[in-house]
């Protein structure tokens, strides 16, 4: 207003001075855009006591000596507080709209990180930060469970369907009239978003249920069929020899080598319960390792006693200074097992190649055999349960490779398959190397101090 005040100085030099007037509404609609109507008001009413008092004659007194004078001050006065209430209320407007405009965004924010495929939990702790930030808020929490109120918080409880799903903790000396816009345009919004990513999360949990019980199901009818047949071989075999060992016409050679077949078929239904056991150990997470100090080289000689060996034996070659690894002996023995039974199958008239030697930080175990090979796509598959690859159809139970994984990673090693078509296939475990592993002496055992 002084500034004004100062420059009607000079216009009256070229105007009426009543006509000046208008000046000082520029000082009004300054104020009430910015600060509101009261204050456009009461800038209004200073503004014509300055005018009154420095320019309309007599000036330096709060008199008006001419009639035209009142009105034009009356005037003013009246086109100023109308000015001040219609700016105000666009400001209010403009307000209101970028309010809504902030809300809008906060709420396509919320929505963005409740419903974009993370959790809810994990989601909570963004939405609480984008929410204070919003609403210019030291902190706010939004909680999945019932929480009260207390003297530094105060909650805002978001219901969905008549049931409180979750509270909304701010500070508890947060202004009135934001208390007011979360209550009246967040809350509802949010116990929106809550309820429906809840109920994203139902039916990805119903769906992933489902998937596991077809899953399941699957894995009952492929275990149902080749266990059938894997165990039907066996025990109709030993029943045929059973049968032949009653004939009193049976001569003694006849009769060693039918019990040398009740012998083997009873081994091979003894080792596919056995696999069938640890599948279902593994599977239910029971079969937790012991971890000791091993010999590597002690258990690739027992896993290679345990099994058949195939026509042209085994060919072993293991470096003798690999050290000693912290793992499940026994567990390990029976993936190496069955890592050897499996290539034994495909063999042929070759010798089954064990190799180990120390690598980096882990020792490396590779078996490899001169079979058909499998190809690429299959690599990963035949580690699964049941399966067999198309190009070494004809044996096995598809388990041996399936436990070995769960074996091997269990104790905390590594195990895949590298193969050719046509040129064989090398199974590679990878067993880590603890820090400060003890040297083995010569037979494999811990070295006395």
């Amino acid at each position: 207003m002084a500034a004004i005040t100062a420059i009607v100085y000079p216009l009256k030099e070229a105007v009426p001075v009543v006509s000046t007037g208008v000046v000082y509404m520029l000082a009004v609609l300054l104020v009430s855009s910015r600060w509101g109507m009261w204050l456009g008001v009461t800038t209004a009413v200073l503004s014509a006591a300055a005018f009154n008092f420095f320019h309309i004659p007599p000036t330096g007194r709060f008199t008006i000596a001419e009639r035209e004078n009142w009105v034009a001050l009356v005037v003013f006065v009246v086109v100023a507080i109308v000015v001040s209430s219609l700016s105000d209320a666009a400001r209010r407007r403009g307000d209101e709209a970028e309010r809504g405009h902030r809300e809008a965004d906060l709420t396509a924010e919320m929505a963005r990180l409740l419903l974009g495929g993370g959790s809810i939990a994990a989601s909570l702790p963004a939405v609480s930060q984008r929410i204070a930030e919003a609403y210019g808020l030291s902190s706010v929490s939004v909680e999945l469970s019932w929480v009260d109120s207390d003297p530094r918080r105060r909650a805002l409880p978001l219901i969905v369907d008549g049931n409180r799903i979750g509270t909304v903790l701010v500070p508890a000396d947060a202004d009135p009239d934001v208390l007011d816009a979360l209550q009246d345009r967040l809350i509802p919004g949010l116990e929106t978003l809550v309820g429906a990513a809840r109920r994203r999360d139902e039916l990805e949990n119903q769906v992933i249920e489902t998937k596991a019980l077809r899953r399941s199901n699957v894995v009952k009818t492929t275990l149902l069929r080749t266990v059938s047949h894997d165990l039907r071989s066996p025990l109709t075999a030993i029943t045929a020899a059973a049968g032949g060992l009653a004939s009193p016409a049976l001569d003694p050679a006849h009769q060693r080598e039918l019990v040398a077949v009740i012998e083997d078929e009873s081994a091979r239904l003894s080792r596919l319960v056995d696999k069938l056991l640890d599948l279902t150990r593994l599977q239910a997470g029971s079969a937790e390792p012991r971890p000791d100090w091993v010999s590597v080289d002690e258990v690739v000689r027992s896993a290679i006693d345990s099994v058949t060996p195939p026509r042209a034996g085994f060919d072993v070659s293991l470096d003798p200074d690999l050290p000693l690894i912290q793992a499940d002996a026994a567990q390990l023995e029976r993936a190496i097992a069955n890592v050897l039974e499996n290539s034994s199958q495909f063999a042929g008239d070759e010798p089954i190649v064990v190799r180990g030697r120390s690598a980096d930080s882990f020792v490396i175990l590779r078996v490899t055999d001169r079979g058909p090979g499998i190809a690429r796509g299959e690599l990963e598959r035949i580690f699964e349960p049941f399966y067999r690859s198309r190009d070494r159809e004809g044996a096995g139970s598809g388990l041996g490779l399936a436990i070995a994984r769960g074996f091997i990673e269990a104790n905390g090693g590594r195990i895949r398959a590298e193969s050719l078509p046509g040129q064989g296939t090398s199974i590679v475990v990878q067993l880590p190397i603890p820090v400060g592993t003890p040297e083995p002496t010569a037979t494999g055992e811990l070295a006395s101090e």
